[in-house]
């Protein structure tokens, strides 16, 4: 079912030449539960849409399956899709993904915050270093910004989204997915590639529209990303990240340049 994912109102603008109301587009927000083989795992705010994307992937950044196949996603555990608005998914695994850890059991956001070094030891503990692959070009990092910006479509009729895009090496946007939270952009791109079969993402970029978290990192490392590319600032914790990770990371890129804070220039 095709969910709506902006919403028209009428609004005033207001310029030193005086006042208007016109229509406008504003995006569309709701809340959604996922579950692991039916226990709750996170509610996010999200933009309707790629719902089954955005669970897959959550599940796959957070470590949730522990190396278990999906074998099904759908609406609601039990009930109707309906019941739940829509609202609720399900990842499956046949009770194959290891019973989730109560501390990961969140409201997630946009500033879902992490303690320090301590976490980046649990990645290490759990990621093995990406392996060493054909560098993407400098030119081709500083390109996708506008490159995935084409492909924005949400963005253009609303100003209110972030976007997350895989890349290849040749600069290729390959897809891009768009929501309210850009933790969700970048889990929706990493769902998708899950249930394509094509992680680990080995040799591709990930491009984000906002900063570079430390949460992008691990996302992008879960994934198999070997560089993160970010219009804005990094963090110092994604950095050091990034290092531990062996993974490129390149932020304010823009008009065609940009800042490398992690990985050897190709």
């Amino acid at each position: 079912m095709a969910r709506k994912r902006t919403e028209r109102v009428i609004v005033t603008t207001v310029t030193p030449d005086g006042a208007r109301r016109r229509p406008d587009e504003l995006i569309v927000e709701e809340p959604m539960t996922i579950q692991l083989d039916g226990t709750v795992v996170s509610t996010t705010m999200r933009t309707p849409g790629n719902d089954f994307e955005l669970a897959v992937g959550f599940c796959v950044t957070e470590g949730l399956l522990g190396g278990a196949a999906v074998t099904g996603v759908r609406y609601c555990s039990n009930g109707s899709a309906v019941a739940s608005a829509f609202n609720e998914v399900t990842v499956e695994t046949g009770g194959a993904a290891p019973p989730p850890v109560s501390h990961r059991l969140v409201t997630t956001s946009s500033s879902c915050g992490w303690c320090g070094s301590d976490q980046i030891d649990e990645l290490i503990a759990r990621l093995a270093p990406l392996p060493p692959t054909r560098p993407i070009p400098g030119a081709v990092l500083a390109a996708a910004p506008p490159r995935v910006r084409a492909t924005q479509g949400l963005f253009s009729s609303t100003g209110a989204v972030h976007a997350a895009a895989a890349f290849d090496v040749d600069g290729t946007v390959l897809l891009t997915r768009e929501d309210v939270g850009r933790h969700n952009a970048v889990d929706k791109v990493i769902g998708a590639l899950a249930l394509a079969g094509s992680l680990p993402a080995t040799g591709l970029g990930l491009f984000v529209s906002g900063r570079a978290s430390v949460e992008m990192v691990q996302k992008a490392w879960a994934a198999g990303f070997g560089s993160l590319v970010a219009v804005s600032a990094p963090t110092a914790l994604a950095v050091e990240a990034a290092q531990r990770a062996g993974m490129t990371l390149v932020g304010f890129v823009r008009d065609g340049s940009y800042n490398r804070y992690a990985g050897d220039e190709p």
